[in-house]
């Protein structure tokens, strides 16, 4: 399977920009040529694509199965298992940011509000840490729970709600 060159531009630029958001760059590389193919594809495939062992597509597929932006398509007359990316940006970003919140901001969350707990009850010796604590914990709080209301809406509606930021901002006087 050859790919060409607009399409090993986006699958390179896809792997670096998953290191930096914390992702290994083989899992980011497998997703942007699955998210690309108009087809699943099985791991033989990906791996003569990518050019990489099969021990790193099993364990990328595995990944992003994890997520829940992959899935498993059984194709009719082949007992391999075909991998297919969602195809919808709206709700694979949704999917992302939600893992994420649970992964990172939630564990967070939680260890902030032991801290403030544990800084209550050292008094004043504590003081001015507990109150950078409980700033802290009161904006993860709110960006949580703000998150928490737009992912209770379908996807179309909180695609509209960010289309519509722009007049939001000027409708509480924040706009330009």
């Amino acid at each position: 399977m050859a790919l060409s060159p607009l399409e090993q531009k986006f699958i390179l630029h896809w792997g670096e920009m998953g290191t930096r958001w914390g992702i290994n760059r083989t899992v980011a590389q497998v997703h942007a040529l699955l998210y690309l193919s108009p087809n699943p594809l099985n791991a033989e495939q990906i791996c003569e694509a990518l050019d990489l062992a099969r021990s790193n597509v099993s364990t990328s597929v595995k990944e992003l199965q994890n997520w829940g932006i992959v899935k498993v398509i059984h194709v009719l007359g082949d007992r391999r298992d075909h991998f297919e990316s969602l195809k919808d940006v709206a709700e694979m970003f949704r999917i992302i940011m939600a893992e994420r919140k649970k992964r990172e901001v939630d564990p967070t969350l939680a260890l902030l509000q032991d801290c403030v707990a544990e800084a209550e009850k050292l008094g004043e010796k504590e003081a001015y840490t507990r109150r950078r604590l409980e700033n802290l914990n009161e904006f993860f709080q709110m960006a949580a729970t703000a998150f928490d209301q737009v992912n209770k809406l379908p996807t179309k509606a909180a695609v509209r709600l960010v289309k519509m930021s722009d007049k939001l901002l000027s409708l509480i006087g924040a706009g330009d």
